[in-house]
């Protein structure tokens, strides 16, 4: 069994990582007995046969994943390639008091923002996986706004791993204060692995002051035989606002835990959601909409498609508490089935505890529309060409959701990749 390596130190980054190694051991592995996972089953995953990532498992960085993605010139990029590591900062935004940095790095030269953070994140707590996360990933990405910060390039992090059976964890702390904005964007990617499976396991935790902004982009291309377990956390203050935008485009197996508490009088919140599958793959991605002051705005969109073999599952709740009053949720999940063997699960929920609330959902799973490609057809499109466009059309309103080009153009680049295989 793995266990993770503890230094001496006394600061708060080991401290957690022991916490989180006690809250892995005392948890159970989950089964089809809890809610949760009732659709996703981990059997096939051996995690007694992997080994922590090293110094060998470094390889080069494809170009095409450190450009920008969003309109402009990045104002500060961390790739994580194995154990190494690089790191950029505009010096601006460092004299402004802006950390962007690793958790090694951290904890040497923010210890009194990384203790606050740390201190702040219980999510490790929540299951055996999000303990794996914690305990296990001694790196990851730490930024923190100071008020009345605005940042206006985008900061990027690239997650690269490679090698054969391995464990790679990672931890994300993003602590944005009073007044302050910025749009991060992170990335998970692997190099493809045919012969034995990796596992990635993942801890993400934003904090998003007062009357503060945050868009959050997260990207996931991992390889096909990368078995992916992430569990995220974002929570917004008074009259504060986050929107975030997932794209899943990789992995073998992902279960995928993404909770956005609105814990302030006036919060908002947006969630877009893209995925495609193709051949075995699976994902799992739930999530809560928690409504948790007055006056909250919360507007959830999942659109996917399947090819193939694949799975996709999807289970949403909004949750409204006592104390929520006027608050105004939203979720849809829209799915697209484009072979016979494919498949997709859709389980959206509400919870009420008040009144004077709006809350609406709904999920759609449909296969392609002949008329639509008929019709196409008697106007010269060939059918493969047809079958593209509606495509397309299907993923228009999740791309207008998307305000930055290259991430709209990443999604694009993998509708016509997966479509020209189908």
């Amino acid at each position: 069994m793995l266990a993770p390596v503890f230094t001496d130190s006394q600061g708060e980054l080991n401290k957690y990582q022991r916490q989180a190694w006690e809250a892995f051991k005392s948890l159970p592995f989950p089964d089809n007995s809890q809610e949760a996972w009732k659709r996703t089953s981990i059997r096939g995953m051996h995690l007694n046969k992997l080994q922590l990532a090293d110094s060998h498992n470094n390889s080069k960085i494809p170009a095409e994943l450190t450009k920008p993605l969003t309109d402009d010139l990045h104002g500060g990029e961390i790739l994580f390639n194995g154990t190494q590591v690089t790191i950029e900062l505009d010096e601006k935004l460092a004299k402004q008091g802006v950390v962007f940095t690793d958790l090694q790095h951290a904890q040497k030269d923010h210890p009194e923002i990384l203790a606050k953070v740390l201190k702040a994140s219980t999510t490790y707590s929540e299951d055996k996986f999000a303990a794996l996360a914690a305990a296990f990933g001694s790196n990851g990405v730490l930024l923190y706004i100071p008020k009345n910060v605005i940042v206006e390039k985008p900061l990027h992090s690239l997650l690269w791993t490679s090698g054969e059976g391995k464990l790679h964890a990672f931890q994300v702390f993003v602590f944005l204060e009073e007044n302050a904005s910025a749009t991060f964007v992170h990335e998970s990617a692997s190099a493809e692995n045919k012969d034995s499976q990796n596992l990635h396991a993942a801890l993400m935790d934003v904090k998003i002051g007062p009357n503060s902004k945050l868009n959050f982009v997260e990207l996931q291309s991992l390889g096909s035989q990368d078995w992916n377990f992430t569990h995220e956390k974002v929570s917004v203050d008074q009259d504060a606002e986050v929107d975030w935008i997932f794209g899943a485009l990789g992995s073998h197996l992902t279960k995928n835990f993404s909770d956005l508490n609105l814990v302030g009088r006036g919060s908002t919140g947006k969630m877009s959601g893209f995925f495609f599958t193709n051949g075995n793959q699976h994902l799992d991605h739930d999530t809560q909409q928690n409504h948790l002051a007055p006056n909250t705005t919360s507007d959830l969109l999942f659109k996917g498609a399947l090819l193939g073999e694949s799975r996709s599952v999807w289970q949403g709740m909004i949750y409204v508490a006592e104390n929520a009053s006027k608050t105004d949720g939203y979720q849809a999940n829209r799915n697209l089935v484009l072979s016979e063997k494919a498949r997709a699960d859709s389980i959206p929920g509400l919870e009420i505890l008040t009144d004077d609330v709006r809350c609406t959902h709904g999920a759609t799973v449909g296969k392609l529309d002949t008329d639509q490609v008929f019709y196409l057809e008697s106007r010269g499109i060939p059918r493969n060409e047809a079958e593209k466009l509606i495509v397309e059309g299907f993923f228009d309103p999740i791309m207008q959701r998307i305000p930055f080009e290259g991430v709209r153009k990443r999604f694009q680049n993998a509708i016509e990749q997966k479509m020209n295989e189908y």
